[in-house]
């Protein structure tokens, strides 16, 4: 393993600005891999540091660890991505990214039209799920998810057949 190809755990924590129990805890979960010297400290071949800054830039934009993991495993091991690799890999988020910028926006619009409303009622609130109506639709604030009204009239009817 010559020495100048690969990179100690603490070397690849400055550059990136990832903690070493980071970089620890993305090796355990697949994300980037080490060899090991006789010594058993970590050696990371120089391209991690593109995968650990493609695994912060997409954290940013919100992608779970888990998809990200998704994406890195398309990626080819027996050669450092292209361009068109990675082109081809962000492209594939877009309509994930899409929709959660959907979801962001409508969060967004419903909290101006809370601001300074000054209602402080639960039951009259659109942020809110007064009744639980829309729990046959899942967990969580149906209403800023997506689903309607309708969608949980729908759910509610089904549910009682």
């Amino acid at each position: 393993m010559p020495i100048e190809r690969y990179l100690t755990i603490g070397e690849v924590a400055q550059r990136s600005g990832v903690a070493p129990s980071g970089l620890r805890y993305y090796e355990s979960l697949g994300l980037i891999s080490s060899e090991r010297t006789p010594g058993n400290q970590r050696r990371y071949e120089r391209t991690t540091l593109r995968r650990v800054a493609f695994i912060r830039t997409a954290s940013r934009v919100g992608l779970t660890l888990d998809e990200i993991g998704e994406a890195l495993a398309t990626l080819p091991e027996a050669r450092t991505p292209t361009a068109e690799d990675w082109t081809r890999l962000s492209r594939s988020w877009r309509p994930l990214l899409d929709a959660r910028i959907a979801a962001i926006e409508r969060l967004r619009d419903d909290l101006d039209s809370c601001i300074g409303c000054g209602c402080l009622s639960l039951e009259r609130c659109v942020l809110q799920n007064p009744a639980d109506r829309a729990a046959a639709l899942g967990p969580g604030a149906r209403y800023l998810e997506g689903d309607s009204p309708l969608d949980a009239a729908r759910a509610a009817g089904s549910s009682t057949s």
